[in-house]
């Protein structure tokens, strides 16, 4: 009867884990063909340009911008996916891989975590902007601070 039971176990086991791995190529799939589209059509040096603002107080690069916004809008595991690729790609520095990396590990899963809070009893608009303005001081102070323009140029 062990037997039956262990057999089952890793048959629904194995049976649940094809069908994630399934639904995570089927939403990850599209998402990088698009992605990678939208970059030999020259549109994510477009939103880019339109959104470098948001990380000129940390000033960081304009390349630094998709992968920041990837990260905010789809998580920090995807967002991780183009923060690896644009480190082998060399478009981004090791400072400005380090500083939205770590704006990512203080704001990653802004929506999901937000409204797991709001089921819970927290208000979700006060964790939405602790989180986000907390991100927001914690990358500048250690970019301006810790990481400066000026030390990582002469330490290259």
């Amino acid at each position: 009867m062990d037997m039956i039971t262990t057999w089952e176990f890793w048959q629904q086991t194995g049976w649940g884990l094809v069908k994630l791995v399934w639904q995570m190529a089927v939403i990850v799939i599209p998402l990088m063909v698009c992605m990678e589209i939208m970059k030999d059509l020259q549109v994510l040096d477009k939103v880019s340009g339109w959104f470098h603002w948001t990380v000129k107080p940390f000033a960081m690069s304009p390349a630094a911008v998709f992968p920041l916004l990837v990260g905010l809008v789809f998580g920090l595991a995807y967002g991780a996916g183009f923060i690896i690729q644009a480190a082998k790609e060399g478009t981004l520095g090791k400072r400005d891989l380090y500083l939205i990396s770590l704006f990512l590990v203080v704001n990653h899963s802004a929506i999901e975590d937000t409204l797991l809070f709001a089921v819970v009893g927290a208000n979700g608009w006060v964790v939405l902007i602790f989180r986000f303005v907390a991100s927001i001081l914690i990358t500048w102070a250690v970019g301006r601070f810790i990481m400066p323009v000026e030390k990582v140029h002469q330490e290259i």
